[in-house]
């Protein structure tokens, strides 16, 4: 049986659904385990990246459902998130990739200065003091280093890591963007394809 029959769709788009649900419960997972052992503090980052796997977990389980059933209400809204993601995704994937030097050095800034907490963590992971100077701290910094006084910036360092990582982001965000445009496709195919077992024929 060739690749576009019925069965063939349903099992792919059973398969890709499957696939999303466990990407959303490793987010979750994560998550919960970096708040669990205090490797990040932010609870506003760690509610975003739960927030984010549940959603997908929803949508995923609203597309498996739909395949299951051939349900065509739910495929045809799963079809129209899946691709709003897509949009979504795949602009902002393509944004990180763009960013020069001086985008992601006014990005680094603006959310440093935004987010205590989370500016609390790097300073303690990376053992550093400020993003350009020590003084801005004020008496909150946790790195080991202010022991000595001899505390580097944040700021540098963050810059080194900026790019790798805006890199690694768009291309897992961009891997994923074209996975999202799949099932698009999948589950419009299949929401237009006949499910053999309801020809009563086929029993006879």
């Amino acid at each position: 049986m060739v690749c576009g029959g019925f069965t063939c769709s349903k099992n792919s788009l059973c398969v890709l659904n499957l696939l999303y649900i466990m990407v959303s419960l490793l987010l979750i997972g994560i998550a919960a385990w970096g708040k669990t052992f205090g490797l990040v503090t932010s609870f506003s980052v760690v509610a975003g990246v739960i927030g984010v796997g549940i959603f997908l977990f929803l949508i995923a389980l609203i597309g498996l459902l739909g395949a299951i059933k051939h349900h065509q209400v739910l495929l045809f809204f799963y079809m129209i998130i899946l691709f709003l993601l897509f949009v979504v995704q795949f602009s902002i994937s393509c944004a990180s990739l763009a960013l020069n030097q001086h985008q992601q050095n006014n990005l680094l800034e603006v959310g440093w200065n935004k987010s205590f907490e989370t500016r609390m963590d790097v300073e303690e992971y990376f053992n550093c003091c400020g993003f350009n100077t020590n003084m801005e701290n004020n008496g909150t910094c946790k790195a080991r280093c202010i022991e000595s006084d001899n505390c580097p910036t944040c700021g540098p360092i963050l810059k080194m890591h900026a790019g790798e990582v805006l890199r690694y982001v768009g291309g897992i965000g961009l891997f994923f963007s074209f996975t999202e445009i799949l099932g698009v496709w999948l589950t419009h195919r299949y929401r237009n394809q006949k499910d053999p077992r309801a020809n009563p024929s086929a029993f006879l």
